[in-house]
């Protein structure tokens, strides 16, 4: 591995470009290259077995292209395949997730906190943060929620409306989590909507951090790279968007993860597996 190498990100969708976006704001001279696996989405309604083989297959397209890093922008993915793509990847590249960032901030800052969880279906029965923050030993009482309504209404573009925010209502209110200190948005689409979650609570009087994991691996991802002299110093080439199927609203919603135009190459079936 050396430091001019990209690195690769890949989600069942567009919703990874959230993290994309915040691994671009602080590490603005890596190159990436970003796998959107359209043609497969959503992964929170997938089995186990079917997430796992096209987790594995889209870090082998990966490697091909050279990635140091292969970051799995998908909490389905990540509870779902993180333990295969790590032992498929091996030493050739650093292989991070979703969840593990928000972990290990919760082993400094969660003791004694109720913390509550949103996320997708495939996430929220996979127990995996369940299992993880049990694990810390840290007297959290943890509590998640299934929210599928979300992704969808993200994807159309709703969600500044009274609509969404009447969605949003209706799950939050939901009283498993009632006097939560924090909420983890656990699935990448739901930054888009961290604006409307935090109005929602502080409407109600509430105070809840609303953590949000693009950032916490962001920054986890800096401090690899910065540690093992992997970073880059100067930006060497353009970042790529690679989708496995194409049409135009995935086009069009991209600015909305991203916040930019972005140009989207379809990668035929062959050619990624």
């Amino acid at each position: 591995m050396n430091s001019n190498q990209p690195i690769g990100i890949f989600d069942s969708g567009v919703g990874g470009l959230t993290v994309a976006k915040a691994v671009k704001k602080i590490l603005p001279n890596e190159s990436i290259i970003y796998f959107g696996d359209t043609a497969h989405l959503p992964y929170g309604d997938k089995s186990v077995a079917a997430i796992q083989a096209y987790s594995v297959r889209i870090a082998a397209y990966l490697l091909n292209r050279g990635c140091k890093v292969i970051l799995i922008a998908c909490n389905s993915a990540s509870s779902a395949a993180y333990d295969l793509v790590r032992a498929f990847v091996g030493k050739k590249a650093m292989v991070f997730d979703v969840i593990n960032p928000t972990i290990d901030d919760l082993r400094e800052n969660g003791s004694g906190r109720k913390i509550g969880l949103i996320g997708t279906q495939q996430t929220v029965n996979s127990g995996v943060y369940a299992k993880k923050i049990k694990r810390l030993n840290r007297n959290i009482n943890f509590v998640a929620l299934a929210t599928p309504l979300l992704v969808p209404m993200i994807e159309e573009g709703i969600f500044e409306e009274q609509i969404s925010m009447d969605i949003i209502k209706k799950y939050l209110s939901d009283k498993s989590l009632d006097h939560i200190n924090a909420l983890i948005l656990g699935c990448t689409h739901y930054p888009i909507i961290k604006k409307q979650i935090g109005s929602y609570f502080s409407g109600a009087g509430k105070e809840v951090e609303v953590i949000d994991a693009a950032e916490k691996v962001a920054k986890t991802l800096k401090s690899h790279l910065e540690h093992h002299l992997l970073h880059a110093k100067v930006k060497c080439k353009g970042d790529e968007f690679k989708v496995s199927d194409y049409t135009a609203s995935f086009e069009k919603i991209t600015r909305i993860f991203f916040g930019e135009e972005v140009n989207l190459e379809r990668v035929s079936i062959g050619e990624v597996f």
